[in-house]
């Protein structure tokens, strides 16, 4: 006969490990948004194409075009579209993982599994969606002749910082957009808000010339700052300098997020089946 022991503290000391006895939930959680992610759309995974492309096209016409920004190491549409995908997967992400747990509430208020499960699936469509436009950055580099060399071989770490850093942030704003719902209305705010003072359309060393080195240490606390200007120096095959400065700066931001975003999101998880 099989007993049940309910032990005061067992779920506080099993916590990690539970996360990986419930990796099978994890892995359906993120299928599951994979598949719904572009059902009923008429061009379905096109969208991960179209939405980068199509911005693309509007920044190199504003940033090159009318305000004549120079292109560094790389013509401008692949500077701008090589930009455009980390940002693109940071800013997917943390939609996603922000209001992850209110769109599975039913879930978490009846059953037990750790909660951090549900933010990070949802990394796992951001993910797709930057795989499939990473198809269209090679095109693009093949058409404007541009060859990445060896340094390509570091574009694995920084993609892996820019979910850090969405996961970081994304536990964050999961665990506060539980209890106060405003927070469904921050975040579009902070992705479009990000988007612009991001490298995005234009280089980095802009702001080192006209801000100098603390300019450029206050911009670097950015956590896309160095993931942008690392994944441009990766493509342009080190043609561009590499981000020494903003890239240490974005390490210790992304780890600052990470570890007190975890620490809020365990502090706080308790009270979500209640409140939720």
């Amino acid at each position: 006969m099989n007993e049940l022991v309910i032990e005061a503290g067992h779920t506080e000391r099993n916590y990690w490990r539970d996360l990986f006895r419930y990796r099978e939930l994890f892995y359906f959680l993120a299928w599951r948004d994979v598949l719904v992610r572009y059902k009923q759309t008429v061009i379905g995974v096109l969208w991960a194409v179209l939405r980068p492309l199509l911005q693309m096209v509007v920044f190199t016409f504003i940033f090159n075009k009318v305000a004549k920004l120079p292109a560094e190491g790389v013509p401008y549409p692949v500077m701008v579209f090589g930009a455009m995908l980390p940002w693109q997967l940071f800013a997917t992400s943390l939609s996603e993982g922000s209001g992850s747990l209110v769109t599975n509430a039913n879930l978490i208020s009846k059953v037990y599994f750790p909660r951090l499960i549900v933010p990070a699936s949802s990394v796992i469509v951001s993910f797709v969606d930057f795989a499939i436009s990473t198809v269209l950055l090679g095109v693009l580099m093949a058409i404007y002749k541009v060859w990445p060399g060896w340094p390509l071989i570091a574009l694995p770490l920084f993609t892996i910082l820019a979910l850090l850093a969405s996961a970081g942030a994304g536990t964050w704003l999961a665990a506060l957009n539980v209890k106060y719902r405003d927070f469904r209305y921050v975040v579009p705010f902070i992705v479009q808000f990000g988007l612009y003072i991001s490298p995005v359309g234009f280089s980095s060393s802009l702001v080192l010339e006209k801000y100098g080195q603390t300019g450029l240490m206050l911009y670097s606390l950015n956590p896309m700052v160095g993931v942008i200007d690392g994944f441009r120096w990766s493509i342009a095959g080190g043609t561009t300098p590499f981000p020494t400065q903003s890239l240490e700066f974005t390490c210790v931001t992304i780890a600052f997020l990470l570890v007190t975003g975890i620490w809020y999101f365990r502090k706080t998880e308790r009270t979500f089946a209640d409140i939720i």
